[in-house]
């Protein structure tokens, strides 16, 4: 181990955050991957991929993508759970050739107090090369505004709905699937215009069960081939909600990834439940496209 190397290992950063949310509503935030995806990663950041085996042993696999496209590939496992109170983790960011760059043990605590948590997450550097000094020096900056995110999300009150895919297409056929209006009406939906620009504003109206359903959308966020946010409400009825598709080349297959949140903003009832949401998605994302596609 050289010197820079044994400067940066035993390293510690102890950071805490009080939350406005119940104890076990934390946790299930900081274990369950399509909460996690929603707050992983520095403001700005997107996570493609975010694989959680939340038992001991059970390996950790993100892909963070920053706000101008690049990707950061995360490994590592769980090394302890214990339900609500305590999680420890190795994560660290791999190169490459899958090698790690540095790794941190991470042991976060939850205390409950008057409805509120405190999380303290205690982390240690463990391992680390030469190459690991910025992203080690930038830490405790990048900890303390993922856990801002983590607020943020606690406070929206959503459980996301998440469609993951595999397809065995190229990543430029399957961005052009979901922003050519052309290629889109073969698989999604009519579309009288479309452009994968910010700001742009589209439109659509589905028929179903013998009512109409004027679908207006916005979108918030693009970078090409890899991510295209926009919102999804209805006209006439209150709510609105976020749809983002993720794109990761794997060789030459694709993974997407669909989230859509907010669905609790949209009125109760039989028109807006979960379970139509996660069909259609499934039937679109999992069939229509895939199909489409390969």
């Amino acid at each position: 181990m050289n010197t820079k190397q044994a400067d940066f290992v035993g390293q510690q950063f102890v950071i805490t955050r009080e939350f406005s949310a119940p104890r076990e509503l934390v946790f299930k935030a900081c274990t369950e991957a399509k909460h996690l995806a929603q707050w992983w990663g520095p403001t700005g950041f997107s996570t493609p991929v975010c694989e959680w085996d939340v038992r001991p042993g059970g390996k950790i696999n993100v892909v963070m993508r920053s706000p101008d496209g690049e990707d950061y590939p995360m490994g590592g496992e769980v090394r302890e759970v214990v339900p609500p109170e305590r999680l420890v983790t190795m994560t660290g960011l791999t190169d490459a050739d899958g090698k790690f760059v540095f790794q941190f043990l991470h042991t976060m605590t939850l205390e409950e107090r008057a409805g509120k948590t405190k999380l303290t997450m205690h982390s240690r550097v463990i391992m680390a090369t030469p190459d690991a000094a910025q992203c080690i020096g930038g830490f405790e900056e990048g900890m303390t505004l993922t856990l801002g995110r983590l607020a943020e999300h606690l406070e929206r009150k959503t459980e996301p709905l998440v469609v993951e895919r595999v397809f065995n297409a190229p990543i430029e056929k399957v961005w052009r699937a979901i922003t050519d209006k052309d290629a889109m009406r073969e698989w999604y939906f009519e579309l009288a215009a479309f452009k994968p620009e910010v700001g742009f504003e589209f439109e659509f109206t589905v028929e179903h069960a013998g009512m109409s359903y004027h679908h207006l959308c916005k979108i918030t966020e693009v970078i090409p081939q890899k991510r295209l946010v926009h919102t999804w409400r209805y006209a006439g009825h209150p709510g609105n909600s976020s749809v983002s598709f993720d794109l990761l080349a794997e060789g030459k297959k694709t993974r997407l990834r669909l989230t859509h949140t907010g669905l609790e903003s949209f009125p109760a009832g039989e028109s807006f439940k979960r379970e139509n949401f996660q069909k259609g998605w499934t039937s679109l994302i999992g069939e229509e496209l895939k199909k489409f596609v390969e």
